[in-house]
């Protein structure tokens, strides 16, 4: 296959990196090679959270420059924004409808966009936006901190991937206390997919 190019961004505490791992596992049980890299400079301060994964046979190079990701990731709305840049003409973006206010918004200095702006903003990037309550997903399985798990089972179907392949990585990655939470968060996003009509 040719290279698959994948960006993810979120906010620090999000579990962006968690997510690339799982996509950069998936990529290896499914038989191609893989690379990844990160850049997580404050992220525990709320500051931006960048991972590329590569999928390929084979893969060179984990870094993916402007107009080259096929799929930008996006676990914020206004992150998505920001690296619209690195996405193809034809890629696709996958962003939770979640925000999380910067600074300079919380302090009255800027205003955070509407949706409304936001999504006009994407498609004229892209006709392939699919925009996922992932974070109402998760909460209405029992906690908000499985909603990258959620949007990681959502790219999968948009992919076309088996499911399996998803549950596989996450029973040999996650602790087992956490494994049915997040099992059943890869699930939901999936079928959120599955049965929603988005026409993405």
């Amino acid at each position: 296959m040719e290279n698959h190019r994948f960006v993810l961004v979120g906010v620090g505490g999000q579990g962006t990196l968690l997510a690339s791992h799982l996509l950069a596992e998936i990529g290896l049980s499914l038989g191609l090679d893989v690379k990844k890299a990160e850049i997580h400079g404050m992220s525990q301060r709320g500051g931006s959270v960048v991972s590329n994964v590569v999928w390929g046979k084979p893969v060179f190079s984990p870094v993916v420059g402007e107009g080259e990701a096929d799929t930008l990731i996006a676990f914020e709305k206004l992150e998505t924004l920001r690296y619209l840049p690195l996405l193809k003409p034809s890629g696709a973006i996958f962003v939770n409808d979640h925000e999380i206010e910067p600074i300079t918004v919380s302090a009255g200095k800027q205003i955070y966009p509407n949706n409304a702006d936001i999504e006009a903003t994407l498609h004229k990037f892209t006709t392939k936006v699919f925009w996922i309550p992932a974070n109402q997903i998760a909460e209405d399985l029992g906690s908000a901190r499985v909603a990258n798990t959620v949007m990681i089972g959502v790219v999968l179907k948009g992919l076309g991937v088996e499911l399996d392949y998803g549950v596989r990585t996450l029973e040999k990655t996650i602790q087992s206390r956490y494994l049915e939470l997040n099992l059943r968060a890869l699930k939901a996003g999936y079928d959120w997919l599955a049965i929603s009509n988005h026409k993405g």
